[in-house]
C-alpha cells in the first residue's frame, strides 16, 4: 500500500518498472502507443478502448484530450524497462484514476501484441510528494535528461526534453518550469548542471555503501 495522500494542485513524482525488471517498451510502436495513451486516457470521462476507438471515423487522439484532464503533466521519460512522470493532480483522485487507466490499457495492448499474459508492471505505481520548488526544478532536470543517467541513446529512450527545448506545443505544462527562467538556454544550463550534481551524488552514495560492506 502507498502511504501517500494525493491532493489537488500538488506535484508528485510517479514511477514504475516492468515486472521482474523486464522491458515494457520493445520497439518504437510501443513507445508511440504509450505516448498516445498518456494523452487519451487523461480525461475526466472514460474514453473506452483506444484500439476500438481507432476504427471510429470521428476519432482523433488529440481531439479527446480537449476534455477536462485528470492530471497535468509536467515532465516524463520512458526508458526500456521503466518510466518517470512529474504529475500535478487536477481533479479529486485524478492520479489514481489516471494511472489505473494507463496501466490497464497499455498492459492489454502490450500483452495482445507480444503474445503474453499476466501483469506487466511491478506492482502498483510508486509515488513521492514533491514538497518544494527546488525539488520540482531539479527533478525536472533528472527526468528530462534521464537517458543520460542510464547512458541510453535517444532512440532507446523518450522524454519531454526535446519539447522543453522547442517552442512547439506539448501535452506537458512545461511553462510551470520554464517560466522560472529567463529563457530556454538558461533552463538548459540549469538542467545539465543539476544532472551533473545528481550523478556525482549517486556515485558518492555507491562508494559509501561499498565502504560500509568492506
Amino acid at each position: 500500500m502507498r502511504n501517500i495522500l494525493f491532493t489537488e494542485n500538488k506535484y508528485y513524482h510517479i514511477y514504475n518498472r516492468g515486472t521482474d525488471k523486464r522491458d515494457i517498451f520493445m520497439d518504437d510502436e510501443d513507445y508511440t502507443r504509450f505516448l498516445l495513451s498518456i494523452e487519451d486516457f487523461n480525461v475526466l470521462n472514460p474514453i473506452g478502448s483506444i484500439y476500438e476507438n481507432s476504427f471510429a471515423k470521428e476519432y482523433s487522439g488529440h481531439k479527446i484530450s480537449k476534455q477536462k484532464p485528470l492530471v497535468n503533466f509536467i515532465a516524463f521519460c520512458l526508458n526500456p524497462n521503466h518510466y518517470h512522470f512529474i504529475l500535478q493532480q487536477a481533479t479529486e483522485k485524478g492520479i489514481e484514476k489516471y494511472m489505473h487507466r494507463l496501466g490497464t490499457g497499455y498492459t492489454k495492448y502490450f500483452n495482445n501484441k507480444h503474445k503474453r499474459s499476466g501483469v506487466l508492471f511491478q506492482g502498483k505505481f510508486k509515488a513521492i510528494n514533491i514538497d518544494s520548488n527546488e525539488y520540482l526544478l531539479r527533478l525536472s532536470a533528472y527526468i528530462n535528461l534521464n537517458y543520460l543517467v542510464h547512458k541510453l541513446g535517444s532512440s532507446a529512450s523518450k522524454s519531454s526534453w526535446n519539447e522543453y527545448m522547442a517552442t512547439q506545443k506539448s501535452f506537458c505544462n512545461k511553462r510551470i518550469i520554464l517560466d522560472q527562467f529567463k529563457n530556454i538556454e538558461e533552463y538548459k544550463s540549469f538542467a545539465t548542471d543539476s544532472l551533473k550534481d545528481i550523478l556525482e551524488r549517486k556515485q558518492l552514495d555507491k562508494e559509501l555503501k561499498a565502504m560500509l560492506f568492506e
